[in-house]
């Protein structure tokens, strides 16, 4: 009987660090270590120090490795899947030049607009990347930098996404996949390169950028003796180039060329994610039209607004978060951080039609049904960048796929499943971040060329919850999108 092999597949996400023990041959789920982030900033920044992205995965391997009761010398592989756009400046001795700027800051929705006008608008961004920038994509924060920190930006001689970074740490090589740069603004997704022209738009030397895989599984090297020693891991494990998190979900739940296309997939965290994997090329102004970790397309719309949103508004009605009920004719777009999807950066709350009667529970039924609105819509708009029409009734029966930690919560769900109409499947296997990371660990550990997501598929190990579909509540949906649609510009911050 042939030893156990171990991969860990990492999860980076805004809030914390998951480390993922996972059986390289039957993909059962043996631990997962878990270490905070620390998030700061006010008034549009959010920020973190990358040093403690490098710590968080040294507590949180060392965590797993101990719940796992797994040799270290049996970890044959890692690979990291972490937050997308974020921009890490470094130095010539690769540390920070100053915090990371976060995916949700949005301080630089002035030079996104300038960017999208200084091409010729939405429609030549998306012939190029498949985006428009927003705030939150990595090139509108590098121009924020050389606007209002330029001798940071002097002193910038790398700049990497949070994963490129700990991928670096592991590996000491520059490496980054067509997923993750994909989101960064210069990377054209017509290509599969970065684009010249948009480098000379940004005043970005290509020299400062990693080098794009292949794909995600792709070996970029070993553990370094330093990373391996922090670890406390084996120097001959193998290190993937790894990729974002949106694409290693999808990865993890088996959507890809050898998978799944066309499936819908909506995550409830920070932020709503709605994605799918694609043989079609996304070019819509609405959409993030992103490259997958396995060579396909990852169409992707992004809100900054779902369960940190609805937990705050839950804790200013002093209520439980399930203590709710639909919101009757109260309208509330929860939009605290500003909003990504629509493009309203500078949005806040908004509550409408509140009368005499209105109950707490409403306004925070209101709350939910704001958020999932608003991420359903996005929905629509990417079912027809992959060719499908919304309404066709084959499209609209397909499973919506529900993951993040508001997929653990019972009002998520319910409200999810009466706003969208569509039967919902909570995939039960736990953690597809991690785990699609793990797939891609497992391959760039492989002797033979591996498909990751072939190999995700085959461990599917957890029972799927699936439920059925319910009546939709157009009514609601209406009168929230009304709302939305006569508010985007003066109350909400539009431009």
């Amino acid at each position: 009987m042939s030893p156990r092999t171990v991969v860990i597949g990492v999860d980076s996400s805004t809030q914390s660090t998951k480390a993922a023990f996972v059986d390289a041959e039957s993909g059962r789920l043996l631990a997962v270590g878990r270490a905070p982030h620390v998030v700061s900033g006010t008034a549009g920044a959010r920020e973190s120090d990358p040093e403690g992205w490098w710590q968080a995965l040294r507590d949180a391997v060392a965590a797993g490795l101990a719940e796992s009761g797994a040799s270290a010398s049996a970890v044959t592989g890692i690979a990291i899947a972490g937050q997308q756009h974020g921009l890490v400046a470094l130095d010539r001795s690769g540390r920070p030049v100053r915090p990371a700027m976060l995916w949700n800051d949005t301080r630089s929705a002035p030079q996104a607009a300038g960017l999208t006008e200084a091409l010729g608008g939405p429609d030549a961004w998306t012939a190029r990347t498949g985006s428009v920038p927003v705030a939150a994509v990595t090139a509108s924060k590098w121009r924020w930098l050389r606007e209002n920190e330029p001798d940071n930006a002097a002193a910038t001689a790398a700049v990497r996404l949070p994963h490129d970074f700990l991928t670096e740490r592991l590996a000491g090589t520059a490496a980054t996949d067509p997923g993750d740069a994909s989101g960064t603004g210069w990377y054209s997704t017509a290509t599969g390169a970065y684009d010249p022209e948009l480098l000379e738009l940004l005043g970005l030397d290509t020299a400062l950028l990693p080098e794009v895989a292949r794909t995600g599984a792709t070996r970029v090297g070993s553990l370094t003796a330093e990373a391996a020693e922090a670890l406390g891991l084996p120097t001959t494990t193998a290190v993937a180039a790894g990729t974002g998190d949106n694409m290693s979900a999808a990865v993890g739940l088996g959507l890809g060329g050898s998978g799944l296309l066309d499936h819908p997939v909506l995550s409830l965290g920070t932020s709503g994610t709605v994605f799918a994997a694609s043989r079609t090329r996304p070019a819509s102004p609405a959409l993030s039209g992103f490259a997958a970790a396995d060579g396909t397309y990852l169409p992707l719309a992004c809100t900054l607004n779902c369960t940190l949103a609805v937990d705050k508004v839950a804790a200013l009605l002093g209520l439980d978060r399930d203590d709710t009920s639909p919101g009757g004719e109260a309208v509330l777009l929860p939009y605290l951080d500003g909003e990504r999807t629509p493009d309203l950066p500078t949005a806040s709350g908004l509550l409408t039609g509140l009368r005499h009667d209105t109950t707490p529970q409403q306004l925070l039924g209101a709350a939910y049904e704001g958020a999932v609105v608003t991420v359903l819509r996005a929905l629509d708009e990417l079912l027809r960048a992959c060719g499908l029409d919304p309404a066709d009734p084959e499209v609209a029966a397909r499973p919506l796929r529900l993951i993040g930690g508001g997929a653990q919560g019972r009002t998520w769900v319910e409200t999810v499943r009466r706003l969208s109409g569509r039967p919902v499947i909570v995939p039960g296997g736990g953690e597809p971040v991690a785990m699609g990371a793990a797939a891609l660990a497992a391959a760039a550990a492989a002797a033979t060329d591996t498909d990751p997501v072939a190999a995700a598929t085959g461990w599917r190990t957890g029972d799927d919850a699936q439920l059925p579909p319910m009546e939709r509540d157009s009514a609601t949906w209406e009168r929230i999108g009304s709302v939305l649609d006569r508010a985007s510009g003066p109350l909400l911050g539009g431009f």
